[in-house]
């Protein structure tokens, strides 16, 4: 084993974090905080609710049950880690621990892009094809696309962790993050890195790129479909929904393009970690109440839930 591989091997990392500002680290610790439990009781209400409603046992909170608990998880993966370290003086991260954070941040990721797609397509299908909804959208259907989307992205990071794995870091072990991730721990590498990056830029756009674009075709035709209801009032409804849907979408994807497709010179940490908040906090965050929580059927299974355990309690 080389210097290199036993620097990389006995130093940890020490993530620097938003800011090393001591003055800022209290306000975005409250700001996070607060970010993160919402979008915990957001998502976790959402699962609960699902699983506790026979109503709601349908190919679309099928999916958006399994897109829930994954940006719960999601977010788990890095945030925790962010609040310790904004108040935290030691705020170092050993090589295993930053693989393992890296693999889940990978893995979760785009198990919510491939359940994004997913969620899109069914809803083509209800529009464009009702007649055919429920053998095209059946159960085993919509369980071979939930699986379809865990197993590729674990095979997607499985395949990126290899790699990062056999990567040597001499110089500065700081990363300019708030947690690992691989575009500035490349920066810190003293190996060749072109194997990673080019397969950034191929295996990863077919993970990240074609599930953003079936979203945009599948909400094309969804939109064509909706300009030809004949109620103008159904024609706003369906507009704002799909507008709602696509906006935040294109906050998830357009910020994960801007930082992972681009070559490592070229990333800036300061820009990199403002996208990355985007897509780790602010997305997982609206997904409940952008899907879900403006719907009355999960508006109805929510009170449902809080009614029977205020019983239950009651009953106890």
């Amino acid at each position: 084993m080389d210097a290199a591989n036993e620097s990389s091997e006995g130093s940890p990392f020490i993530l620097l974090g938003l800011t090393t500002n001591p003055s800022q680290q209290r306000p975005l610790f409250m700001l996070f905080l607060v970010l993160y439990v919402a979008g915990i009781l957001g998502n976790g209400l959402i699962v609960a609710a699902i699983r506790a409603s026979p109503a709601l046992y349908t190919p679309m909170y099928f999916l958006l049950a399994h897109l829930s608990f994954a940006d719960l998880c999601f977010t788990s993966v890095t945030v925790p880690k962010m609040l310790a370290n904004l108040l935290a003086h030691n705020r170092s991260i050993s090589l295993a621990g930053c693989l393992t954070q890296m693999y889940f941040f990978f893995a979760l990721g785009v198990t919510d892009s491939c359940l994004l797609a997913a969620m899109a397509y069914d809803r083509y299908v209800a529009i464009r094809h009702p007649l055919h909804y429920a053998t095209r959208m059946s159960r085993a259907m919509c369980t071979a696309l939930v699986g379809t989307a865990w197993l590729v992205s674990h095979v997607h990071s499985l395949l990126h962790i290899l790699l990062m794995a056999r990567l040597s870091f001499c110089a500065s072990h700081q990363v300019p993050h708030f947690f690992c991730d691989h575009q500035p721990l490349l920066r810190l590498s003293c190996s060749d890195t072109r194997h990673i990056q080019l397969l950034i830029f191929t295996e990863g756009a077919a993970v990240v790129v074609t599930p953003f674009l079936l979203i945009l075709a599948s909400y094309g035709a969804i939109a064509a479909a909706v300009l030809r209801l004949p109620s103008a009032a159904g024609r706003l409804r369906a507009v704002s929904t799909c507008g709602s849907h696509l906006a935040v979408v294109g906050l998830f994807y357009g910020t994960v393009i801007a930082v992972y497709f681009q070559p490592t010179s070229r990333y800036e940490a300061e820009r990199g970690r403002v996208a990355t908040v985007m897509y780790t906090v602010v997305t997982p965050m609206l997904n409940p109440v952008i899907y879900s929580l403006r719907n009355r059927d999960v508006q109805g299974a929510l009170r449902a839930l809080f009614t029977q355990r205020r019983i239950s309690g009651a009953d106890s």
